[in-house]
């Protein structure tokens, strides 16, 4: 709360990339939504690159520290009036620079009411905010479940607050091992988003242990320190920052491996969707999906954007990690 609410005063303060590595090409349609955020709310916020999933409209999407609100505020424009999106972040300060410049987002966006509101709260246990189960489509998080001591309660609680069907797509930092109690305690590489960084194949052990189907990489970028002091201290643990995506698959919705095919349509992506890093799905094109693929698509929001028949060729080769 000190690091981001006192210590930075604005995102040139921090002091690795950690927390800038950008996931993909931006597109025209986020980056003119990124032009109509509040100056203020752009310079306070320290997440690393833009976590933006596809198929948005009229979606209730939560973001869990969602520090000044840029992610909020540009989702706003994303999911439409009819959306609506909350943002809840333990900072106060950051907090109270989010609810500040609701009014001003309002009325940019030609809204005749807010559809964004921030909590200020944990993300261990989101019902202290009154988040009730099933009440979301999507759950974001943008850099910050490493600051959590207890991320398998942030997946709990996230897990809990998605409709049957729900995603949470989330930008975190991992690391190659599991961190020394040296680093863990190291107070600027915790602010820096190192020192709580998750050994990465414990989240695919957490995910599975809360309920999530599998996780999905969709991009990673190698993080460089660039500080001799720190880096002597990290030692040979390397860094990634990668974006994931787990979805909360109804029970007794399994089904086999099939043949997907996209209808095109979804906006920003209508030619194209580049699902995660093992599939990419151009329109018209009929794609051969493993048996977890299959699944979510099914179950998910993206349901109607797809032709998927059962059967095709195996595709098992593709499960697992990246």
């Amino acid at each position: 709360q000190d690091y981001y609410g006192k210590e930075l005063q604005k995102s040139e303060d921090l002091k690795t990339n950690a927390c800038i590595t950008s996931a993909r090409p931006v597109s025209k349609l986020v980056r003119d939504a990124l032009e109509r955020i509040h100056e203020e709310v752009m310079a306070r916020y320290y997440g690393c690159g833009l976590v933006i999933p596809e198929c948005l409209s009229s979606c209730r999407i939560l973001d869990l520290g969602s520090g000044s609100g840029r992610d909020c505020y540009l989702l706003s424009q994303l999911v439409g009036e009819q959306g609506h999106v909350t943002g809840i972040d333990m900072t106060e300060g950051q907090v109270e620079v989010a609810k500040k410049h609701i009014a001003y987002h309002t009325d940019k966006f030609g809204y005749r009411k807010p559809n964004v509101e921030f909590f200020h709260g944990y993300m261990e246990n989101l019902g202290d905010a009154g988040l009730a189960d099933e009440s979301y489509d999507i759950v974001i998080s943008n850099c910050v479940i490493n600051l959590a001591p207890d991320k398998r309660a942030v997946l709990r609680e996230a897990f809990r607050v998605l409709k049957p069907g729900g995603e949470m797509y989330f930008s975190d930092v991992y690391a190659s091992q599991r961190l020394s109690e040296t680093i863990r305690k190291h107070r600027v590489l915790w602010g820096e988003c190192l020192a709580g960084a998750l050994y990465w194949r414990d989240l695919y052990s957490i995910a599975e242990e809360v309920g999530f189907s599998p996780p999905c990489l969709v991009t990673a970028s190698p993080i460089t320190i660039g500080d001799k002091e720190l880096e002597g201290i990290v030692g040979n643990c390397r860094f990634v920052s990668a974006t994931y995506r787990l979805f909360k698959v109804p029970r007794g919705s399994r089904t086999g491996p099939g043949q997907a095919t996209y209808n095109g349509g979804i906006v920003g992506h209508e030619r194209e969707l580049v699902f995660d890093a093992n599939f990419t799905f151009k329109e018209g094109e009929v794609v051969n999906v493993d048996a977890e693929m299959a699944t979510i698509l099914q179950s998910s929001r993206f349901v109607e954007k797809f032709l998927i028949r059962a059967g095709g060729a195996n595709t098992a080769a593709l499960q697992g990690c990246c």
